[in-house]
């Protein structure tokens, strides 16, 4: 999960095509507008795993958010990234929606907390179908275009390589929500329609998505 959101690159450019596997109104219309923003509003973890906590903060944030034990934390690497994780499968995340996995990213340079990715898809969970996904993602964009996003940052709807960006939106800090509906495109009817069938969502909160605390090789190194 956190590797894909690293590699998510959205270009507002890209036109918006229909892309549900049932009508296209059931996805929100590509927009730059939101509701005025609150300087109060923050994106700042999720639950109470913030931004900038050690591992071992996070280990007893999610403990008291889930009620899990110590070995049901499974700790992991990102090989590329260099980053450390913290992994978690949790039934009924979001109410109704299935178990979810949740993963808190440790920076490659700082060691703390500098995302928390969560993914819902039938591979975690063989309960989620596209219809449940659909679902869940039109509940979540609801709540996250009700809330005080910086509406210049706002974009929903974008069509990019492997799904939708559903919804994109930073906080007054920079702070960062990405969700993300991920699966295979098939042709529609006409050579302006696709139809995505889904196979995962994603959602990332980010401390930091323009510039990740991530490995990276110095400018003229190779």
């Amino acid at each position: 999960m956190p590797a894909v959101a690293m590699m998510l690159v959205v270009s507002v450019a890209t036109p918006v095509i229909a892309a549900t596997a049932t009508t296209v109104s059931s996805m929100p219309a590509a927009t730059d507008t939101a509701p005025a923003v609150s300087t109060q509003f923050t994106v700042d973890g999720f639950r109470s795993a913030k931004f900038g906590m050690t591992q071992d903060k996070v280990r007893a944030a999610i403990k008291a958010d889930f009620n899990l034990s110590s070995e049901a934390i499974v700790a992991g690497t990102n090989a590329a990234e260099r980053t450390q994780l913290l992994t978690i499968t949790v039934p009924d995340l979001l109410p109704g929606g299935g178990k979810a996995q949740v993963s808190y990213v440790f920076g490659y340079s700082s060691k703390a907390l500098i995302q928390v990715g969560i993914s819902w898809s039938a591979a975690i969970d063989p309960t989620v179908d596209a219809a449940k996904l659909y679902a869940d993602s039109d509940v979540l964009v609801a709540h996250f275009t009700s809330e005080g996003y910086v509406p210049a940052t706002i974009r929903t709807g974008v069509v990019v390589d492997n799904g939708i960006l559903l919804f994109r939106g930073e906080d007054s800090q920079g702070h960062t929500t990405i969700l993300l509906m991920q699966g295979q495109f098939s042709g529609g009817a006409d050579s302006t329609q696709k139809v995505l069938k889904p196979t995962n969502l994603a959602l990332l909160y980010a401390a930091d998505s323009k510039s990740p605390d991530i490995f990276k090789l110095d400018p003229g190194t190779f």
